[in-house]
């Protein structure tokens, strides 16, 4: 041994380190947990958890997120989608690689955080599961979809106003580059748009809320809020809906069941038309994500998500009532009762 070592200044400068950093014993790993920065997961029954985990505690992520570490998950979600349930026990040891420490509950998860993904795959628990994060005042990113239920979305939107916490929700086809295009300007204003994608339908959730989202969040990155009426046709392995906008302009939205499940669509504008595709990954949603959390800024306005959810429900009373015309402003008003 060299003799000018020092063995007492070393487990000092060690122990000073591990307090700035952080010694996760789950995994041995070591993981920052600057104050602030510090992100707990709900849910671990969804791919989606995995990815922005791995994305987050990558250690060659450097700065591009800011610093921001998945320190904590709790990993229940579903209890009746054996999909979703299946899922967990994987996804726990996957999680516990990037030095993720495993919460026995919601509580125990909310004293080691300091923001939250809620990530659970079915929507049922979310407002619930969004009620703890809320009342302890953490700000909160709410992956699709926001809840099973309109009325469970308008009051998770309501108690986060009344509370004043921070609270974003976003299906990452919004920031698809050439969605982002064409809301930006790219070809002029925006005269219409169609948009496509899967639509796979889970019998406990309305038909879009499920996997329809992900296509009809496009359309609205396109044509932005306004719609005032829906229509909807169903056959076996397609949906098709209708909006009438405010101005008179029409967005579709096609979900489709068999085939390539693929995502795309085109925006019509005064320029021009754009292509709409190809998806490109979790990362751009991340970045606003972590954009989200340091700023407190909701990067969407929530009276375009709640918008968004209206579109859907009404899609459904649309294929309840053969097809008719049903009006937003309608399933709105039923969803406060």
């Amino acid at each position: 041994m060299h003799q000018n070592f020092n063995r007492r200044e070393f487990i000092k400068t060690a122990a000073v380190a591990s307090v700035g950093i952080g010694l996760n014993l789950n995994s041995g790993l070591v993981l920052g947990k600057e104050k602030g920065k510090r992100v707990g997961i709900i849910g671990l029954d969804t791919s989606h958890s995995v990815a922005f985990t791995k994305e987050l505690n990558n250690p060659n992520a450097q700065d591009k997120y800011g610093g921001y570490k998945i320190v904590a998950a709790y990993p229940k979600g579903s209890e009746k989608i054996e999909s979703s349930t299946k899922r967990i026990p994987g996804y726990i040891e996957e999680v516990k690689k990037h030095g993720v420490k495993i919460s026995g509950s919601i509580k125990d998860l909310l004293k080691e955080v300091d923001v939250v993904l809620l990530e659970t795959n079915d929507g049922h628990p979310r407002l619930e599961q969004a009620m703890e994060v809320l009342k302890a005042g953490k700000p909160m990113f709410i992956d699709k979809p926001v809840a099973a239920s309109l009325r469970d979305v308008m009051t998770i939107y309501e108690e986060a106003k009344k509370r004043k916490v921070p609270l974003f929700s976003s299906s990452s086809l919004r920031y698809m580059p050439s969605a982002q295009e064409a809301a930006q300007g790219k070809e002029g204003k925006i005269l219409g748009a169609d948009t496509y994608g899967p639509a796979s339908l889970e019998p406990s959730h309305p038909d879009l809320f499920w996997y329809g989202i992900h296509g009809v969040e496009t359309l609205f990155t396109i044509m932005g809020k306004g719609c005032q009426s829906v229509t909807r046709t169903q056959t076996e392995n397609t949906e098709l809906v209708v909006g009438v906008w405010e101005d008179g302009r029409i967005g579709t939205f096609r979900g489709t069941r068999n085939g390539k499940a693929d995502y795309g669509g085109t925006a019509y504008a005064e320029k021009g038309n754009i292509t709409l595709g190809q998806f490109g990954g979790y990362n751009p949603l991340l970045e606003q994500i972590i954009k989200f959390f340091e700023t407190g800024q909701t990067p969407v306005d929530p009276e375009d998500t709640l918008e968004i959810y209206a579109f859907m429900e009404a899609s459904d009373e649309s294929k309840r009532q053969g097809g008719k015309s049903i009006t937003l402003a309608s399933v709105m008003e039923k969803a406060k009762v």
